[in-house]
C-alpha cells in the first residue's frame, strides 16, 4: 500500500489538464467556482453549454486526486497495526463489500480498506 501513495513511485495523480482542451476548461472553471465559496449550489451547478458527463468526470478525478493526497500524508501513520479498524471515530465503523471476494460487510484494516476503495 505504501508504494501506490509514495511520491517517488509510479502512481502520480495528474495536477494539471493540457491547455486548450476541454478538460483543461472544465477543471478552469471548476475551480473558480470552488473558490467562490459562497453559494454551494450555485458552485455546482453544470455551467451553461457543458456536458454533464464531462463536468462530473472532472469532479471525480479532482476528488480522487485530493483523496489520494489526504490518505498519502497520513499512510505513514495508519498502519496495520495502529489502525486495525477503519473508522469513522468511536461512533463509525466501515466494512468492506464488493460481491466478489467480500460477499458480506467485511471489517478490514484502515489501510487495506483504502487499498480497496482506490482500487475500486
Amino acid at each position: 500500500l505504501k508504494q501506490v501513495f509514495n511520491k517517488d513511485k509510479t502512481f502520480r495523480p495528474r495536477k494539471k489538464f493540457e491547455p486548450g482542451t476541454q478538460r483543461f476548461e472544465l477543471y478552469k472553471k471548476a475551480q473558480a467556482s470552488l473558490k467562490s465559496g459562497l453559494d454551494l449550489k450555485a458552485v455546482v451547478q453544470l455551467p451553461p453549454g457543458e456536458s454533464i458527463n464531462d463536468w462530473i468526470a472532472v469532479h471525480v478525478v479532482d476528488f480522487f486526486n485530493r483523496i489520494n493526497l489526504i490518505y498519502g500524508t497520513m499512510s505513514e501513520f495508519c498502519t496495520e497495526r495502529s489502525c486495525p479498524i477503519m473508522s469513522g471515530g468511536l461512533k463509525y465503523e466501515y466494512r468492506w463489500q464488493d460481491d466478489c471476494k467480500y460477499k458480506k460487510p467485511t471489517k478490514l484494516s484502515a489501510p487495506q480498506y483504502m487499498c480497496m476503495l482506490m482500487d475500486w
